[in-house]
């Protein structure tokens, strides 16, 4: 059960950087660059799009799956480190 959160986790983050950059810049153009303002800075945002809404399911989906592999992890036990063997101190020689 969790490899398979765990692969919709890798998953959802792609489609999750996929869905940002292929979203457009809040209204950036060329006066906004040279520190001139812009008609939207006060104005209304205007309806969210489809990819608007795609991104924010997609980002609620990516920090339940965290949130879900967190807890597994921290109930867990054993890891990768419980079994390597612990280093011991050389025998030292007797003494004459």
């Amino acid at each position: 059960m969790i490899t398979l959160i765990g692969i919709l986790h890798v998953l959802i983050c792609l489609l999750l950087v996929g869905a940002v950059l292929l979203q457009g810049g809040e209204n950036v153009d060329i006066t906004a660059a040279f520190g001139g303002t812009s008609q939207a800075a006060f104005g209304p945002r205007g309806s969210v799009t489809l990819l608007a809404k795609i991104t924010w399911v997609l980002a609620a989906i990516f920090i339940v799956t965290s949130i879900t592999l967190a807890v597994h992890a921290s109930r867990s036990t054993g890891g990768l480190l419980e079994n390597v063997p612990t280093k011991t101190a050389p025998a030292v020689p007797a003494k004459k």
